[in-house]
């Protein structure tokens, strides 16, 4: 798609017009070619008097069908003539019968765009908004930089020219210019010698002799600068206006028509049309790394035709390099303008009234595009943005981003578009940039939930900031926040674990991890005490890595995990520190896993009696280690040992959370097994409550939701819990995707100790 308001012709001149020997630029309405044409290279002008428009030509000629046109739509007794040079007058064709309606009158439209692309409902809809019996004759069409908004309008003027006898395109990016633009509309007009206070009103006054009338404002600001060029009264009557903006502030003057980018689907269509070789599956890649910015994919097929580049290269350096490459390409009819330009002009204005708004710019550039919560700036002590201290001041700085067009505001978050990030952080300074980074990296560490499984607010948080968390950590850390980086790595593949995301947790804690063992090495310095919060982290991050192969099926590769994580921390730690307890009770369920039960039974039995001694016999962090140690038992056969510790571990889980928790669940489950295996009827309604919480928490397609079913109807027929296999809804495989925190990593019973790692059962 090209996204031009200024097409040139050959002669250099907007489309829709010719030159004049020595004039200005004169209409030329359509009609059939050939007919009386005036001599070539004959200097014209032409007076209009009470008709639309005067057609004035340099070798085009006048066609006689527009000519007849002009003279049916004459209300005086006046006929139209043109003026040679020598004074003498060259009449107009006759009038012909009427014949078909013509096209328009233009002045500087641009030429139709052959690329356009989709846009089908957001055309009808402005078509319906400006009907007679529509929303009202001004509409302002209002989006993105580079969504498409000028071609909109444009395309509009052309599917629905046979509406209008004349179209008017002014660019209104400079307010300061619209007056010279319409001054020359009103010589085009045929209004001469108007005084410039006057030339706005007489324009409108004349164009309602063409009626019905088309002026497309593009590119305008806000409402005040446009206020003296906008018709006011009656003034408007007989036509339509189209304003084109950026901005935010029309709705009180017109109605609003907002543009949206591409779906993915006119993406992609754009895309395989107008690149060679390109496939559906490649064309969905690079949209998506482009956020379907249709000047952002007309730049990308641009510039992969001109360098002959294969769709496959070019996505592989959008993916790794794509505030170079918003750059590169261009459009056949606008060379100059590129995605990384775009926003230049909004960014000097940004900068130079609004400073605050432009550090919250560059915050959010570093960011993910997804809905950033605003809360993340007044986040714990000193706040990312001084504004954000005051609600005032924040209110407006935050409103700025939305105003300009940087963002779309909600009630409590901004969303950028990943292009206007691009742009942003190509420009930052570096010293700016990393700045910005460990800020935003200790922000994130300090809003992030470290309870992940205590906390009830902490899955719908982390789910709201794991995209920025991602973001923040990516690449290599800055030296100043590389323990912070490191831990909320971990932390993320703690959340992504508990979800059941094993394949994405595990790069992010193998990152961690390798942060934090090369944090080990760079210090020359021998420190005792830093050493040991060393050995700690690394600890931290080898016994969370070891949960995730545990449950990706992989407890050969869990165990020396665990065995490492367990020796570290207790050449560091106190002998009764809840993270030893982590590391035991990990540990434990992967020997269980590897069928070493009579090895598991102490390491669970120790990790119990450190948290118990540490929150109390009745805390829910002791639930874990309860049901960890009940699911060795069972596993043995001593079911009757084995039924206690679930039930107490339940209760105490009905006590501190919600009927329908998970871990509740779970634990129903797992009691349901045991009360089978002693022979009680019960089984079956424990296990079928169980299955109910985790459809209700996990949905109906959930593997573990299905096995619970199963489960259940087993139980209700008769047959064994064991029959569909040892990864059953109630077996404590399944259990362990759902890990308790320890101190540090949640409520902090453990002072001094953050970011560690999940309980290893549930």
């Amino acid at each position: 798609m090209r996204w031009s308001r200024r097409s040139p012709d050959p002669l250099g001149l907007p489309a829709g017009h010719t030159a004049s020997a020595g004039s200005g630029v004169r209409t030329v309405p359509e009609g059939r070619a050939g007919e009386g044409r005036v001599h070539e290279g004959t200097r014209l002008t032409a007076r209009l008097v009470r008709q639309p428009v005067a057609a004035v030509t340099h070798g085009r000629g006048l066609t006689g069908a527009g000519a007849a046109a002009g003279a049916r739509r004459a209300q005086g007794p006046h006929p139209v003539v043109a003026v040679g040079p020598a004074g003498g007058q060259v009449r107009a064709p006759a009038a012909r019968v009427p014949g078909p309606r013509h096209r328009p009158a233009t002045f500087r439209l641009p030429p139709r765009n052959t690329h356009f692309t989709g846009r089908d409902a957001t055309l009808r809809a402005l078509r319906r908004r400006l009907a007679p019996d529509g929303e009202g004759a001004m509409q302002v069409v209002h989006g993105l930089g580079g969504v498409g908004k000028t071609q909109l309008a444009v395309e509009y003027a052309y599917r629905y020219r046979s509406a209008y006898r004349f179209v008017a395109f002014v660019d209104a990016e400079e307010p300061a210019l619209v007056p010279s633009q319409f001054a020359s509309l009103a010589r085009e007009l045929g209004l001469a010698e108007v005084a410039s206070e006057q030339v706005v009103p007489r324009v409108y006054r004349e164009l309602r002799k063409h009626r019905p009338w088309l002026v497309i404002f593009d590119n305008g600001e806000r409402p005040g600068p446009l206020l003296d060029v906008l018709p006011s009264g009656d003034l408007g009557s007989g036509g339509h206006l189209i304003v084109t903006t950026r901005r935010r502030g029309w709705s009180g003057r017109a109605g609003v028509v907002e543009l949206d980018v591409f779906s993915r689907r006119e993406a992609v269509e754009l895309l395989t049309r107008r690149v060679d070789g390109m496939t559906a599956a490649v064309a969905d890649r690079i949209a998506e790394h482009l956020g379907d910015l249709p000047l952002a994919l007309e730049q990308a097929a641009g510039y992969m035709d001109y360098h002959h580049t294969a769709p496959a290269e070019y996505l592989a350096l959008l993916a790794s390099r794509l505030e170079d490459m918003i750059a590169l390409g261009e459009l056949a009819d606008r060379p100059t303008v590129v995605v990384a330009t775009l926003w230049q002009l909004s960014v000097r204005t940004l900068r130079s009234c609004q400073p605050q708004a432009m550090r919250l710019l560059e915050l959010c550039a570093l960011l993910a595009p997804e809905p950033i919560p605003l809360d993340l700036f007044g986040h714990g002590g000193e706040p990312l943005v001084a504004a954000a201290a005051d609600p005032v001041a924040w209110d407006t700085t935050v409103g700025a981003l939305a105003g300009l067009g940087f963002a779309r505001r909600g009630a409590s978050s901004l969303v950028l578009h990943r292009l206007v990030q691009a742009a942003v952080r190509a420009t930052m300074p570096d010293d700016v940039r990393t700045d910005a980074r460990v800020r935003l990296c200790r922000a994130l560490l300090a809003a992030v939930p470290h309870d992940i499984h205590g906390d009830p607010q902490a899955p719908s948080r982390w789910q709201a900031l794991l995209p920025h968390v991602l973001a923040v950590t990516k690449g290599e850390p800055p030296a100043e926040c590389a323990t912070d980086s490191a831990t909320l790595l971990r932390l993320a593949s703690a959340f992504l674990l508990s979800v059941g995301e094993h394949s994405v947790a595990l790069p992010l804690c193998e990152r961690a991890l390798a942060i934090d063992e090369s944090l080990g090495q760079r210090d020359a310095e021998k420190d005792a005490e830093k050493d040991a919060e060393k050995d700690a982290e690394i600890g931290f991050d080898l016994i969370t890595l070891a949960q995730i192969h545990r449950d990706r099926g992989a407890p050969e590769r869990a165990r020396p995990l665990a065995e490492r994580a367990l020796g570290l921390h207790e050449s560091c730690l106190p002998a009764d520190s809840p993270a030893i307890a982590t590391d035991l009770a990990t540990l434990a369920r992967i020997r269980h896993l590897l069928g070493d039960h009579q090895a598991a039974v102490p390491l669970a039995e120790r990790a119990l009696r450190i948290d118990e001694a540490a929150y109390g016999p009745d805390d829910p962090y002791v639930s874990f280690d309860l049901m960890a140690l009940a699911g060795v038992h069972l596993d043995l056969g001593d079911h009757a040992v084995a039924l206690p510790l679930i039930s107490r571990a339940l209760r105490i889980r009905e006590a501190g959370y919600a009927p329908d928790h998970l871990y509740i669940g779970y634990a129903l489950l797992l009691k349901a097994r045991a009360v089978h295996a002693l022979g009680d009827p019960a089984a079956a309604a424990l296990a079928r409550r169980g299955a109910l919480i985790l459809e209700a928490r996990l949905g109906t397609s959930h593997p573990k939701t299905r096995d619970a079913f199963a489960l259940a109807e087993r139980l209700q027929d008769g047959g064994s819990c064991h029959e569909h296999g040892e990864r059953s809804a109630a077996a404590p495989a399944h259990e362990a995707d759902v890990a308790a925190p320890v101190p540090g990593s949640g409520p902090s019973r453990a002072p001094g100790r953050g970011g560690e790692p999940s309980r290893a059962v549930t």
